[in-house]
C-alpha cells in the first residue's frame, strides 16, 4: 500500500526519522512498491528498498539520523 503523505508512513519510520528522511522513504517505498507489483512479498521488499535508500544519505548517530 503506497503512501500518501508521511503521516501515513509506520510509526517506526515517522517516529525516528527527519523529514526529509521520510521522503526520501516514501518515495522510494511507493516507487518500489509499484515496481513489484505482482510479487507476493512486495511490501516487504519495498519496506527493505526503502530503508536501503534512506541510509545513503543518513547515517545513524547514537539514537538520530543525521545526514551523510
Amino acid at each position: 500500500m503506497p503512501y500518501r503523505v508521511n503521516g501515513d508512513l509506520p510509526p517506526s519510520v515517522r517516529n525516528h526519522l527527519p523529514d526529509h528522511a521520510q521522503d526520501i522513504y516514501r518515495e522510494a517505498f511507493n516507487h518500489a512498491f509499484a515496481a513489484q507489483a505482482g510479487e507476493p512479498d512486495r511490501e516487504r521488499r519495498a519496506h527493505m528498498i526503502a530503508w536501503a535508500a534512506v541510509k545513503r544519505r543518513y547515517v545513524k548517530a547514537g539514537d538520530s539520523w543525521v545526514a551523510r
